[in-house]
């Protein structure tokens, strides 16, 4: 990926960014996120098929912004979570650069306008895999796809990676975390499971940009992800609306339209 790693050093080299935000070799072949900040460090990103990672989620921390200004090596996940991130205010033209990359290209992306134009041109899709397991969920009954859910979350250890892999995951204070008043349980029980996991995919109702990081990143392997993913499904077939694609996108639970579809409504 010698292509990547050139660009990567010319951008740090010429001061047009402090750090690169990107992939680097970890133990026992994993692949861990690397911050480079000079053209020696600069050599030891990759790029391959293991590196899909939504790397928008550090490119507005605190820790990250004390670095500098970064670059970010990006999928089509991360270009439409930074999009995301930029129609909520969490990040203004001139923040980040993007880096896309693909096995055989790297494309530099300088601003949200060069993004959002890429980003035109392409039709985001997800894999055979969660199509096949959405298409599963949508033909069981509501019964059977409560008690799915039911089964799958009780093994939920309350460990919250889930919310730590996603980028739009941004609140300095989440519900779980707040005591007075309480809103969900700390520990692991049934019903605060539920409770937990029911909150979050409300959050994310209309602003999931389908990574499906918080699945992959889910050490007890419940297909969270499939829950966000659904309901932009759904966002899509019922109102036309595709997350992350423009910084001019509104948030479903808050926007409202005259002739929005109630076909919802019993």
């Amino acid at each position: 990926m010698g292509k990547l790693n050139d660009i990567a050093a010319k951008l740090l080299k010429a001061g047009e960014v402090q750090v690169v935000i990107g992939y680097g070799e970890g133990t026992k072949g994993r692949i861990r996120p690397l911050f480079a900040r000079d053209e020696n460090e600069a050599n030891e990103l990759i790029f391959d098929e293991r590196c899909t990672q939504n790397l928008a989620m550090y490119v507005y921390k605190k820790e990250t912004s004390k670095l500098g200004k970064p670059a970010v090596i990006a999928n089509i996940h991360t270009l439409r979570g930074i999009i995301r991130l930029a129609a909520e205010n969490q990040l203004k033209e001139g923040d980040v650069i993007a880096l896309y990359a693909t096995k055989d290209e790297v494309k530099e992306l300088k601003t949200l306008d060069e993004i959002e134009a890429y980003l035109s041109t392409i039709t985001p899709q997800l894999s055979d895999e969660d199509k096949e397991m959405i298409a599963k969920l949508e033909a069981m009954t509501v019964a059977e796809r409560w008690a799915f859910w039911q089964k799958e979350l009780e093994n939920c250890i309350k460990c919250y990676a889930c919310r730590q892999a996603c980028p739009l995951c941004y609140c300095t204070q989440c519900a779980v975390e707040t005591n007075q008043p309480q809103w969900i349980p700390v520990e692991s029980t049934k019903i605060g499971n539920l409770e937990w996991h029911i909150t979050r995919a409300m959050h994310l109702a209309g602003r999931c940009v389908e990574c499906g990081q918080c699945g992959e990143a889910c050490p007890v392997n419940i297909p969270i992800h499939l829950l966000p993913m659904k309901l932009a499904k759904d966002m899509r077939e019922l109102y036309g609306s595709v997350t992350g694609m423009s910084r001019q996108e509104g948030y479903a639970m808050a926007t409202y339209k005259p002739d929005d579809k109630e076909n919802f409504i019993g």
